[in-house]
C-alpha cells in the first residue's frame, strides 16, 4: 500500500503505483501531481532500503532530473538580470573561451549545444566532484563536434558548465542559488549535495539488469565517452561523499513532492504557491527550440528548448503542447503542461535501462494525463 494522498479523480494513478509496488516493479518510490495550484497527488511508499521504509520525506537521487531543477535557476538569474542568456560564456567564464569556443552562448549550454558533452582527459570520480578542477578541464577542452550544430547531451558535465558560469557571474556556486533563491523559498524537499544530517534520509539505489547490446546499434562514440568518464557505479551514488556533492548534471537528491512543487512554476505562469520567479517574458523563452534532430550522444530525436526537453516522439508518453520536461537514468522524471498547469514527478530507488522513454516511467506519465483528461 501506499501512505500519502490523493484526490479521486486520480486514484487510477495511485492504484497503478501500489501494484508496482506489490509486484517489486518499483522497490521503493514517491509520485506527485500538481494541479492547477494544487497537490492533488502525493504518495509513497516501498523501501528506502533493506528493511527501512520509506518516509514522506525520503530523498532519492533523481539523476539528470536535477538539470531541470540547476535550470531553472539559472533562468532566475537571468529573470534577474545577473545572467544573459544570449551572451558568450566566455563573458562569465573567460577561460572557456579556449580551444575554439569563445563564441559559444549561456543559452546553447541551456540547450546542449555546447559542443562539450563530456571530458576527454580520464576523470576520477574523485576528480568529478572537485567542481573547481573538473570545470577547469572542460574550460580547456577542445569541442567534441562544432558548437550549435546539432544537440549531444551533456550527460554529466550539464551542471559543470552552469556552475562555472553562475560563479563568474555571480560569485555564488549554482548549489547556493538553487537553494536559496529557488528550492527553500518554495518549500524545500531538494538537495544538490544533501547535508550531513539528512544523509540517513536517502533511500540507495538498486542498478538495473545489464543492458541488451543490439550488435545492430552499438552505443554512439560519444555515449561511452561521457558514460565511462567517469563511470558512476550504484555503490558510488549511494556513498556520503557521492550524496555530499553537488554535480548539477547528475547528483540531485529530492522527494517527488519537493521536485513538483518547484518545477510548477514552469506549468504555472511563472508562480508557485504565491513565489513569482519567472516574468511571462522570460518564461516563454523556455519553449524556443535551441536544437533538434539526432542527439549526437544519445542517438535519438530530441528536441531542447531552454533548460529543458521539449515534446518528441523518442518519448511517446508525452503529449503535444506547451510542455516542458526531462528524465533521469533510470527512470525517474518530471513533466511540466503549462496548457493544463500540471507538474507530474516520479521518483525511484529501482532503476531499470531507461535514457528517455521505459515502460514503467511512461506508464505513470500516461495514466496521469489520461486521469486529467476524465476529472
Amino acid at each position: 500500500m501506499a501512505d500519502g494522498t490523493c484526490a479521486d479523480d486520480f486514484a487510477p494513478l495511485r492504484d497503478l503505483f501500489e501494484a508496482n509496488l506489490a509486484d517489486g516493479t518499483d522497490a521503493g518510490a514517491s509520485l506527485a501531481v500538481v494541479h492547477d495550484g494544487e497537490l492533488v497527488v502525493d504518495l509513497w511508499g516501498g523501501e528506502a532500503r533493506p528493511g527501512v521504509a520509506w518516509t514522506r520525506d525520503t530523498l532519492v537521487q533523481v539523476w539528470s532530473v536535477t538539470k531541470t531543477m540547476v535550470g531553472l535557476a539559472v533562468l532566475v538569474l537571468a529573470e534577474r538580470g545577473e545572467i544573459d542568456l544570449d551572451a558568450p560564456v566566455a563573458r562569465y567564464w573567460p577561460d572557456f573561451a579556449a580551444a575554439g569556443k569563445g563564441d559559444v552562448l549561456v543559452r546553447q549550454v541551456l540547450g546542449h549545444t555546447s559542443g562539450v558533452p563530456g571530458w576527454t582527459a580520464p576523470l576520477t570520480v574523485e576528480e568529478l566532484i572537485d567542481l573547481e578542477h573538473s570545470e577547469a578541464l572542460l574550460a580547456a577542452e577542445t569541442p567534441w563536434y562544432e558548437p550549435g550544430s546539432a544537440p549531444a547531451y551533456q550527460m554529466i558535465d550539464h551542471g559543470h558548465l552552469l556552475d562555472a558560469i553562475v560563479r563568474g557571474a555571480t560569485r555564488r556556486e549554482l548549489a547556493d542559488v538553487l537553494h536559496e533563491d529557488v528550492v527553500g523559498p518554495l518549500g524545500g524537499g531538494f538537495h544538490l549535495g544533501v547535508p550531513e544530517e539528512l544523509l540517513d534520509d536517502c533511500a540507495d539505489l538498486i542498478a538495473p539488469p545489464p543492458a541488451d547490446l543490439d550488435p545492430d546499434n552499438p552505443p554512439t562514440e560519444f555515449l561511452l565517452r561521457t558514460v565511462l568518464n567517469p563511470s558512476l557505479s550504484t555503490r558510488t551514488c549511494n556513498g556520503a561523499a557521492w550524496r555530499r556533492s553537488a554535480v548539477g548534471g547528475a547528483g540531485g537528491h529530492g522527494t517527488a513532492r519537493g521536485i513538483a512543487r518547484v518545477q510548477s512554476v514552469l506549468s504555472h505562469g511563472g508562480e508557485a504557491d504565491g513565489v513569482r520567479l519567472l516574468s511571462d517574458d522570460l518564461l516563454d523563452r523556455v519553449w524556443e527550440v535551441q536544437s533538434t534532430g539526432t542527439d549526437l550522444v544519445l542517438d535519438v530525436a530530441l528536441t531542447f528548448g531552454l533548460g529543458y526537453g521539449l515534446p518528441t516522439p523518442s518519448a511517446p508518453a508525452l503529449p503535444t503542447g506547451r510542455m516542458c520536461w526531462w528524465t533521469g537514468y533510470g527512470g525517474a522524471i518530471v513533466v511540466n503542461d503549462a496548457d493544463s498547469r500540471t507538474t507530474i514527478a516520479y521518483a525511484p530507488n529501482r532503476l531499470v535501462n531507461h535514457l528517455v522513454s521505459s515502460p514503467r516511467t511512461d506508464g505513470y506519465v500516461r495514466t496521469a494525463f489520461d486521469c486529467l483528461a476524465t476529472s
